[in-house]
């Protein structure tokens, strides 16, 4: 659309308690978003039925005003804007959310249509358990899908963790922020949130760059978490959390919703083993669960001639070192590691990030490894 049709479209779309089922309704009416914003007071009046603040000319005025500065931050960096009537706004969001916002804002280029989407969410604090658990089962769905996404929420923990996965096996990953794109939340992922951008992925949300950061944006943007993918998995979770709140979303939406089983007594397990104990998921052990759940086509796989693996990689003394060292002692944090190596930090990290490319490291939550 051209900048001055945008222009009414995002302000449009910035008044309050506008969702796809009211604009479909008053548009119906009034023509088109810039005769929305001509109407007369009491002409939206009689439309509304009463008294509402979207008929007032000053309130108008006003969303006109801000999405004019929205449209220069949109231009000046290149931001994708998403519309409901648009063909490339996503369907399943579209169709099966009743709240679905009626413009989306996105940084890089992902087809938000695949053929294959997965939400993946869980706790901020996730254990070396469930971190092993999102590599695996991105690997596998990557191994067996084609047109797969990968989405998650570029919180701390399993969504980190998921969007790290997928970026590793370069298959395409959108975090949904909580606040507009002039700031990644947490500022930490903001390497991350640039290599989805950059490598077939997106960064997406349906806040302007003008609203502010609220803790109750966070739970709201689980809605889009949910809405966006075929299906959606817990990986751990507390008793309560905004996972099951997005497990609840998801299901609102018929989406199917899996749960990793944990131990019982584990903290970060007992929302998951609720989930599955009151048939509101399906018990996750592997990929291979989810596309049978799914029913959905593996590809098939292309046989080619065995070669040898390198059964003992050649390493280097301080790699040895570093190897031996975590053989002894199991788990370490970087700054234990380049402290008994007598090495310096950025030393220990490029051996680290060696050995882990090698796959001879697992790397974990909290800057941790082990063999």
């Amino acid at each position: 659309m051209n900048d001055d049709t945008l222009l009414y479209c995002i302000a449009f779309a910035s008044i309050r308690g506008m969702g796809v089922d009211l604009a479909t309704k008053l548009l119906d009416v009034v023509g088109s978003e810039r005769d929305f914003f001509a109407a007369p007071e009491h002409e939206l009046q009689s439309l509304t039925g009463g008294r509402h603040k979207m008929c007032e000319r000053g309130y108008r005025d006003e969303r006109l005003e801000a999405a004019r500065r929205e449209l220069d931050f949109v231009e000046r960096n290149h931001i994708k804007t998403f519309y409901y009537t648009d063909n490339d706004y996503p369907t399943r969001l579209l169709h099966d959310a009743s709240d679905a916002p009626i413009l989306l804002y996105g940084t890089g280029h992902c087809d938000l249509n695949a053929q294959h989407v997965v939400s993946i969410v869980g706790t901020r604090r996730a254990t070396a358990y469930g971190a092993r658990f999102v590599d695996n089962l991105v690997e596998g769905l990557a191994e067996q899908l084609d047109s797969l996404v990968i989405v998650s929420g570029l919180a701390y923990g399993t969504d980190i963790n998921a969007h790290r996965a997928a970026l590793k096996r370069n298959v395409p990953t959108v975090g949904v922020l909580a606040c507009g794109l002039n700031k990644i939340y947490p500022a930490v992922h903001r390497r991350e949130a640039t290599a989805m951008a950059r490598n077939g992925g997106m960064v997406l949300t349906d806040y302007q760059s003008q609203d502010e950061l609220h803790r109750g944006n966070f739970l709201a943007r689980n809605r889009i978490i949910a809405a966006l993918a075929d299906c959606t998995v817990i990986v751990e979770s507390a008793d309560t959390g905004g996972s099951l709140v997005t497990a609840s979303l998801a299901a609102s939406y018929s989406r199917d919703v899996f749960a990793v089983p944990g131990r019982v007594g584990d903290q970060y397990s007992m929302g998951c083993n609720k989930l599955i104990k009151n048939n509101r998921a399906a018990a996750l052990t592997s990929a291979d669960d989810l596309i049978g759940e799914m029913r959905w086509e593996p590809k098939k796989r292309v046989v080619t001639e065995p070669t040898q693996r390198e059964i003992f990689p050649q390493l280097t003394a301080d790699e040895q070192r570093l190897i031996d060292l975590l053989r002894e002692r199991g788990e370490l944090h970087v700054n234990d590691i380049s402290t008994a190596l007598s090495l310096p930090i950025y030393r220990t990290l490029a051996i680290l990030v060696s050995l882990d490319t090698r796959g001879l490291l697992h790397t974990l939550p909290g800057s941790r490894y082990s063999l």
